[in-house]
């Protein structure tokens, strides 16, 4: 297996902190993902890389093994034990004058002994010898994935399929996910070693700034334009939530930039069913154009009065 240098990939250097590698990956997986370059095999295979990377390199213990491992991380930890074995039957053997513990058969070094171990050649990886040696089972590599939502669809609990190594999956996204949460689906990343269990799939949420609505925690904000007429005796107004729209009372002598808060309105609270955060509207008073000479008397009355 070549050696897949994950911060090159990700176009940091090993001091980069987890943000870095965070904005990182965002960024370019935006650029690569296969949705933007259909039939681009070059993009995919790059997409696919980088997911690798961010897997390993987002997650501080993975990245602690990476930087002292290399490309054996997954099971760096199986070497060293196995190096620290050798070392013992080496000392036996200058003990005893032969080998105890593991099988090692006649012109098989050490060297030998590893390949076999972490799938040189041999045994073809992590398999049985004809010697008999046993080997562990390992758990198959995670798989990250980016889902784009909009802010509506996040606002709703529903179904979503799509498709991960050539096999659909099928999840129930709740209500309230926010842009950047991950979510673990157990044993459907991939396959295992020697029988090991699957690897996982972790699915992080992008959604992308929405035209209408700023989103802050649970609770979102608005604009909405008021005449100035309305503004200074008060009316009503209709204002767009995520589930409708309501008719908003407008009190008199209302200043541009004054703020109304409506309970309840906001952005539901994640796997808090029936909670929802508050929607805060804020005024933009528009002052009127093309006055007739009529109007701009009366404004000139109001000046002077």
């Amino acid at each position: 297996m070549a050696y897949i240098d994950y911060y090159k990939i990700l176009g940091v250097d090993k001091s980069a902190t987890q943000d870095d590698i965070k904005k990182a990956y965002r960024k370019l997986a935006r650029k690569l993902h296969p949705d933007l370059n259909p039939d681009d095999k070059e993009s995919e295979r790059k997409f696919k890389e980088l997911n690798e990377a961010n897997e390993v390199l987002s997650n501080p213990e993975n990245r602690t093994k990476y930087d002292k491992y290399g490309e054996n991380w997954k099971h760096g930890e199986e070497y060293e034990k196995a190096q620290q074995q050798q070392q013992r039957q080496y000392q036996q053997q200058n003990y005893n004058g032969g080998y105890s513990g593991a099988d090692f058969g006649e012109g098989e070094d050490f060297s030998d002994f590893f390949q076999n171990m972490f799938g040189g050649a041999g045994t073809g990886g992590f398999g049985k010898s004809s010697r008999g040696r046993a080997s562990g089972k390992f758990k198959g590599q995670d798989v990250q994935a980016e889902l784009t939502l909009n802010l509506r669809d996040a606002a709703v609990t529903h179904p979503q399929t799509f498709e991960i190594n050539g096999k659909k999956v099928r999840i129930t996204i709740p209500a309230g996910v926010y842009d950047g949460q991950k979510i673990k689906l157990k044993g459907h990343g991939n396959p295992g070693v020697n029988g090991g269990p699957n690897g996982d799939l972790y699915i992080m949420f992008n959604i992308p700034v929405d035209p209408d609505f700023e989103r802050v925690g649970d609770d979102l904000k608005t604009k909405v334009a008021i005449d100035l007429y309305t503004a200074v005796l008060g009316g009503d107004v209709k204002v767009n939530t995520l589930d409708g729209s309501v008719n908003l009372k407008v009190k008199p002598e209302t200043q541009s930039g004054m703020t109304v808060r409506l309970k309840g309105k906001g952005f539901p609270v994640y796997k808090k069913e029936g909670e929802h955060g508050d929607l805060f509207v804020t005024y933009e008073v528009k002052m009127p154009t093309n006055l007739t000479d009529k109007q701009k008397d009366l404004f000139e009355q109001l000046k002077n009065s």
